[in-house]
């Protein structure tokens, strides 16, 4: 499938909707003003960490990953720039052992397992929730039981009012770093029942920031401290999706069709080269992609006893990477050759039924089962060794209960696991079955107040990807799952007050322990070219997490919102190799911080808006594993800052905001080697008709 075949399926998708619509847009009936699918009606009894409509908008955040940044338990890796890799590790588990689900439909990549969060813009976003552990409600698929933590990405669903058809809101955004970002989003009324969005982007921007490097010797001392600019960072990115949303007395259901189309510079390390220059490694990588999601979620409710849901989803996704060499400059003009041309093609068909039976008033069982099928293909310029072309076969099933006794609540699940693995060459990864148990439990001890203990243990199994298995160079078909044990215990409690200027204040607290075996770690063999997939991996994580949020009414008009997080952990390296114990036996891993922590505060005044976010990360280690000083990677923060303006024009609601990100101009690294962006800023005009 090229291109021009992804726009003609889309065109005619998204041409189906508007002739839909204006056929039936001159109907009587006029009275729908929301279509809301209803899902989740249980309580939680593991609190969810959530950012959603205003508050998620007034953020200085430009993608799903920049969001996530102030949840307690996640960090990113950001390997820097617009076009660099953003990945999700929740309480340093890694990300492999993180669901990401959009719209419901977990988002795959059989290939490496790791989800670029860069990927997905907030334009169209409507609320982002973080679980640890899993959702409290067994009404679900089963691959939803199967991670260690789960970030649900929900997009905006259409809100009609004063018995109009049509809503059109579209944003401009531009700033620093040559970034052009305009987007439109426009709703349908269909009928009394159904309702559409299509949603539209683009992203340009050249990637090149100024950066100030700052590395020290094993002494501490300082080895250089020197300014560069940032290279082959740049992306230019296109993106289309068409929602529908239905609802009638028994049914509700909900599909979705995404593209996603980039192509994109893969910053490299930046090192030290001379003693006043930078030099950046792999200038000349590329990476193309094309994503296509078509997904579609059906629930009937058959009875006040049975209900059940299908979920189905194809996923196409083409990723071209170019490592290109030097041959030839003069003056501004470059020749390359190619070092690599490799394209993988990944297919992914998912299909799940779940049934939830509620034996009497507080007593539910469910069940639910899932079929996946994963394919990667590959083309591979200036490598002579054979693909494997592996296929996989997953079919998961999952019981679980939950008793709700009023102060008390408990929920139980098992989940079996069973893969059949299938390749054209090389040798095949043996087929499995692993079953996982869970259970979750909550106590309220007081009836008038909101306080709510809770604790959880839950055993997950991360599969090996396809590149752990079988890439030619590092891939090892032998490998077994890595096995991940969580136990949770913590608190939440809230307060509304009425009649005084403090209207809320809400306070959770967290304590945590997982254990990690058989982790899937590269060592290297006699050649340093070629690198060995083992089970050797050990890690011991546990830690703290603590956040509190208030709502203030300060006067007439004025409203002062806040929120605060903060994490300890601490994650010790327990692995060894095929030698015995590492020197850094015992340390913590990389890039896990003891200190983390973020602040958010709000204050509105009319159609006003001002929002300060705060981020700060502790001192960590590289990715060189020992805990000495010349590993040290020192701490960062950042603050920014939002300034926010609505007004009406016409009966058109306009919106403008203006961002200082990073405010301070610090110099920092999420990832070793690959600074990030000092100050910058961005521009928002945005409208509603």
């Amino acid at each position: 499938m090229n291109t021009k075949h992804y726009l003609l399926i889309i065109f005619f998708f998204c041409w189906g909707n508007l002739s839909l619509w204006s056929q039936t847009s001159n109907d009587s009936i006029t009275t729908l003003n929301e279509i809301v699918i209803q899902k989740e009606v249980y309580k939680d009894l593991i609190p969810v960490q959530t950012l959603e409509g205003e508050k998620l908008e007034k953020l200085n955040s430009f993608t799903v990953a920049d969001a996530l940044r102030y949840f307690s338990g996640a960090k990113i890796k950001d390997y820097g720039g617009m076009g660099g890799l953003k990945t999700i590790d929740v309480r340093n588990m890694g990300t492999h052992h993180v669901g990401v689900f959009y719209n419901g439909a977990q988002i795959g990549n059989a290939q490496n397992g790791i989800v670029d969060l860069g990927k997905f813009s907030l334009d169209n976003v409507q609320a982002i929730k973080l679980y640890n552990g899993q959702r409290s409600s067994i009404f679900q698929s089963a691959k939803e039981y199967a991670s260690g933590s789960t970030v649900y990405i929900q997009t905006k669903k259409p809100v009609f009012k004063d018995d109009k058809q049509v809503n059109i809101a579209g944003k401009y955004k531009a700033g620093t770093i040559q970034l052009v970002n305009p987007s439109i989003r426009t709703d349908f009324k269909v009928n009394e029942n159904i309702s559409t969005t299509i949603s539209a982007e683009y992203i340009s921007s050249n990637g090149k920031y100024r950066f100030r490097q700052k590395k020290n010797n094993i002494d501490g001392s300082i080895a250089y401290d020197t300014i560069g600019y940032r290279l082959n960072s740049d992306i230019e990115a296109y993106r289309i999706e068409n929602n529908w949303f239905g609802q009638t007395d028994k049914d509700t259901w909900q599909a979705s069709l995404y593209y996603y189309q980039s192509d994109r510079g893969l910053p490299g390390a930046v090192i030290k080269k001379s003693d006043t220059t930078l030099e950046t490694e792999n200038i000349n990588e590329r990476q193309a992609d094309k994503n296509v999601m078509a997904q579609g979620e059906w629930t009937r409710f058959v009875s006040d006893h049975y209900q059940f849901q299908i979920k189905g989803k194809y996923a196409y996704d083409q990723l071209h990477y170019l490592s290109r060499k030097t041959v030839g400059f003069q003056g501004e003009e470059v020749t390359y050759n190619p070092q690599f041309d490799n394209t993988f093609y990944q297919q992914e068909y998912f299909l799940s039924a779940a049934h939830l039976y509620k034996i009497n008033s507080i007593w539910e069982v469910s069940l639910a089962t899932d079929l996946q099928y994963n394919k990667l293909n590959a083309t591979r310029k200036g490598q002579g060794t054979p693909f494997s072309y592996p296929e996989r076969y997953t079919f998961y099933t999952a019981l679980a209960t939950s008793l709700n006794l009023g102060k008390f609540k408990a929920q139980a699940n098992v989940l079996g696991t069973f893969t059949k693995e299938k390749v054209r060459v090389n040798y095949q990864a043996p087929n499995r079955s692993v079953f996982t148990p869970s259970i979750f439990l909550s106590y309220q001890p007081f009836e008038n107040e909101n306080l709510n203990i809770h604790t959880y243990y839950k055993q997950t199994y991360r599969l090996p990807t396809f590149n752990d298995l079988y890439y030619t160079q590092i891939g090892t078909a032998n490998l077994k799952p890595e096995n991940a044990r969580q136990l949770n215990l913590g608190f939440t409690y809230n307060k509304h007050f009425e009649h005084t200027f403090w209207k809320e204040i809400h306070l959770n607290v967290e304590s945590y322990y997982a254990h990690i075996t058989d982790k899937i770690i590269a060592t290297p063999t006699s050649s340093m070219m070629r690198w060995m997939m083992t089970n050797l991996g050990k890690v011991q994580n546990y830690g703290l997490e603590a956040a509190i949020g208030t709502n203030i009414a300060l006067a007439d008009n004025w409203q002062l919102s806040t929120n605060a997080t903060y994490e300890y952990t601490i994650a010790k390296d327990k692995s060894t190799t095929l030698y015995g114990q590492p020197s850094y036996y015992g340390d913590q891993i990389p890039y896990a911080p003891w200190h983390s922590g973020s602040a958010i505060i709000n204050l509105d005044y009319k159609d006003w808006s001002m929002n300060y976010s705060f981020i700060y990360v502790g001192k960590r280690y590289n990715g060189n594993k020992n805990n000495i000083p010349r590993n040290e990677i020192q701490p960062w923060y950042t603050h920014d800052l939002s300034l926010q303006k609505g007004f009406t024009w016409r009966e058109y609601k306009f919106k403008g905001s203006i961002e200082a990100n990073n405010l301070a101009n610090q110099y920092y690294e999420v990832v070793s080697n690959f600074p990030m962006p000092g100050r910058n800023f961005r521009f928002t005009l945005s409208f509603e008709l």
